[in-house]
């Protein structure tokens, strides 16, 4: 069975940094997408980053130049680093997979439980 795990997130005053994880467990043969989503209180849930297989990537515009996201294919996990942090960032942040396992060749799409990141102003 796949399993997303995130860690990383907690409580860190504007201008601050923090460095999501999501490592990507189970019987995986291929990841096609991996990407970061969040969703603040009230609002819907918005892409803040994706990372195609072939390492191409998408920001949202609010965090173009301050968030990075990188992957480390050998352990199957994807980083988010948060830099400048605003307190309009303050949000849950998910994981999402597009992957394939070894017991549905299919791609589907898998979801972590989510991280808070939390900036004070």
């Amino acid at each position: 069975q796949v399993q997303l795990v995130e860690s990383g997130g907690g409580l860190v005053q504007a201008g601050g940094s923090l460095r999501l994880s999501c490592a990507a467990s189970g019987s995986i043969s291929s990841i096609s997408v991996m990407a970061w989503l969040r969703q603040a209180p009230g609002k819907q849930r918005e892409l803040v980053a994706r990372l195609t297989i072939g390492f191409s990537t998408n920001y949202a515009d609010s965090v173009k130049g301050r968030f990075t996201i990188s992957r480390d294919n050998t352990k199957n996990t994807v980083y988010l680093q948060m830099n400048s942090l605003k307190p309009e960032d303050t949000a849950v942040y998910y994981c999402n997979a597009i992957l394939a396992s070894y017991s549905d060749p299919y791609d589907g799409s898998y979801w972590g439980k989510g991280t808070l990141v939390t900036v004070s102003s």
